[in-house]
């Protein structure tokens, strides 16, 4: 799979595509995290909270197939809150990730927003990783989420 060939747009949180790519990711969460993942007793990131104004989901597509997703919670002119970032297996290394997050910050920097932040769990290493190279640092909590070990910010400009 080329890199090059990676479409990423907005997409409503209700289509087939953007639900199977969200279940993949709590999926994928309740594998990973050491206890499981509950999205009952996570911090919500609904698809009425992934809709404009209040947010907006992007999917990556490459032909037809969705690959990966990425969102924002809006908050005005403070900082948005980048939820949801998953990228499939068959296309994990190829910079989706990266694609995904640059284009989220561009979509909350054109809505006003003054940075980006997220929370994230300690057993996603590669994602903290992605995070650093990209600019994010690290911060105090700045929510309750009770599966994040880490939190990021970083300014828009």
């Amino acid at each position: 799979m080329d890199v090059v060939d990676v479409q990423i747009a907005v997409e409503d949180p209700t289509s087939a595509d953007a639900r199977r790519c969200i279940e993949a990711y709590l999926a994928e969460l309740d594998t990973r995290f050491e206890a499981g993942f509950d999205p009952a007793a996570s911090i919500s990131a609904d698809a009425h909270e992934l809709t404009e104004p209040a947010g907006l989901l992007l999917l990556a597509r490459v032909e037809d197939e969705a690959i990966g997703c990425g969102a924002l919670k809006l908050h005005g002119t403070g900082p948005a809150e980048v939820k949801r970032m998953w990228v499939s297996s068959s296309a994990r290394g190829l910079g989706v990730g990266r694609r995904l997050l640059e284009a989220l910050e561009q979509e909350a920097l054109a809505r006003g927003a003054s940075a980006t932040r997220l929370e994230t769990n300690r057993s996603l290493v590669e994602a903290i990783a992605m995070y650093r190279a990209a600019g994010y640092r690290e911060v105090p909590a700045f929510n309750d989420e009770p599966f994040a070990h880490h939190w990021f910010e970083k300014p828009l400009s």
